[in-house]
């Protein structure tokens, strides 16, 4: 259109921001958005969800914030990205003030508006509320069952997640892969052995294949429970047996146990199916610290030096008064810096005299 000279109107503008929003390039549907004389409500929807499903959350938060101060009033779209961008960034006050802006819209009871905001209650560590939401939920299927047994398995509620499963079924709905994906990592964390081979059975009884993410959750759940060598088996006999992940689990359970000879095989056979994953050298130095062995972490180490790898950094945030706080590994830009880091101190010094001692052996911070 450009070579030729056409100029597009407004429909066909907005029609290219959401195309250019969806398929991931934001420059352009930015700029797109600002040619807008006056966006309406649909370019409004189409940039924010274009950031937030990216993972440009604090963006499309504000972008959210700068559509009410125009006077539009915000509709379900606009919710489900909302809220999604209140659960990526674990900001719980911020989720209240959007869902109760939600609530003065009398909106229509809308499913997928429903779990993305059980979502944002269960990532804020608010399970309560995120159940809440179900139990008002007028209408419900498989996506609201697996977010409300799925939130409960990301905040650790063993017995409530095998609860709701059952509940779901009791009601008349299949259980989809995400579903019992939810439920083996559940019975991982809970121990439930005996449990988790019964639901992995199960799957190919309600019609669903287990792939490679379902083979690894049981690898994973054997291992915890201490059962290396059946777990070893498991992968052997997995028609996963090429795929990353399963080695990746059972070497996780190497590292808890301390079988050394085994973390050494699962470590080859995890790095030779992937070696251009720079998180998977990050995840097998660690795995070689717990050993003490630091000739293999110096190999992977200049690995990744030699290949130009870095990692991203991670991040820990909180949310204080309204505000989130980040801090990354290493950073000292936060403005009470010295009062954190003394306040640490003084925490640490408390915790040794009752006898805590810290595992230093994976805190290696990389270099490259």
């Amino acid at each position: 259109m450009v070579v030729v000279g056409f100029v597009p109107n407004e429909y066909l503008v907005t029609k290219l921001l959401i195309l250019y929003a969806k398929s991931g390039d934001l420059e352009t549907a930015s700029s797109l958005f600002e040619e807008l004389p006056k966006a309406n409500l649909i370019s409004w929807n189409a940039i924010i969800a274009g950031h937030v499903q990216n993972g440009y959350s604090e963006i499309g938060l504000n972008l959210y914030y700068g559509m009410r101060e125009c006077g539009l009033t915000p509709d379900q779209y606009t919710f489900s990205s909302v809220f999604r961008a209140c659960a990526a960034l674990a900001t719980l006050e911020q989720g209240k003030q959007a869902h109760c802006v939600f609530i003065k819209s009398k909106i229509c009871n809308n499913v997928v508006v429903n779990s993305s905001l059980m979502d944002m209650y269960f990532k804020c560590s608010s399970p309560y509320d995120g159940h809440r939401v179900f139990n008002k939920s007028l209408e419900r299927n498989v996506i609201t069952w697996t977010a409300l047994i799925s939130g409960h398995g990301q905040n650790g509620r063993v017995k409530e997640v095998l609860q709701c499963f059952h509940g779901m079924i009791d009601e008349g709905f299949r259980p989809n892969s995400v579903t019992f994906l939810t439920v083996l990592s559940a019975c991982a964390h809970g121990g439930l052995v005996h449990e988790g081979w019964q639901y992995f059975l199960m799957m190919r009884d309600c019609g669903i294949e287990p792939i490679e993410k379902h083979y690894a959750a049981m690898v994973d759940l054997l291992g915890r429970a201490g059962r290396l060598e059946e777990a070893y088996e498991f992968v052997q006999n997995s028609p996963c047996r090429e795929d990353p992940v399963i080695w990746g689990a059972l070497l996780g359970a190497c590292k808890i146990h301390g079988n050394i000879d085994m973390t050494k095989f699962a470590a080859k056979r995890f790095f030779d199916l992937e070696p251009d994953n720079a998180e998977k050298y990050v995840f097998m130095c660690n795995a070689y610290a717990t050993f003490s062995m630091w000739d293999s972490v110096a190999q992977m180490r200049g690995l990744m030096k030699d290949f130009g790898m870095r990692k991203e950094p991670g991040y820990s945030m909180i949310e204080v008064q309204r505000k989130a706080h980040l801090f990354f590994m290493g950073d000292n830009c936060h403005e009470q810096t010295d009062h954190i880091y003394k306040l640490i101190k003084d925490m640490t010094c408390i915790l040794k005299d009752v006898g805590y001692a810290p595992n230093i052996s994976v805190a290696w911070e990389e270099e490259v």
